[in-house]
């Protein structure tokens, strides 16, 4: 996934994107702890594939006006919360 991908995408598509990044990356995860992979590598890039999906969040969130970037890190915090 590039960087210029993601800036094409909406915000529901980067959420999809973000929820079908992290499982991968769970599943990787998981089998390299049951098994060795044959290339460690890609634990890495899912990694930093799930950090660039949230950076491009945040900065979209970042860029909306004050009242509604309020609202978002509001509902963030409880949702935060109830975990």
């Amino acid at each position: 996934m590039e960087k210029l991908d993601l800036k094409k995408m909406s915000v529901e598509e980067l959420e999809a994107e973000l929820l079908s990044a992290e499982s991968h990356y769970q599943d990787l995860r998981y089998n390299h702890s049951v098994a060795v992979l044959e290339n460690t590598q890609v634990l890495r890039i899912a990694r930093k594939n799930v950090a660039r999906v949230k950076t491009e969040l945040r900065s979209r969130e970042l860029a909306q006006p004050t009242e509604l970037k309020r609202d978002r890190i509001l509902a963030r915090r409880k949702k935060e919360k109830k975990k």
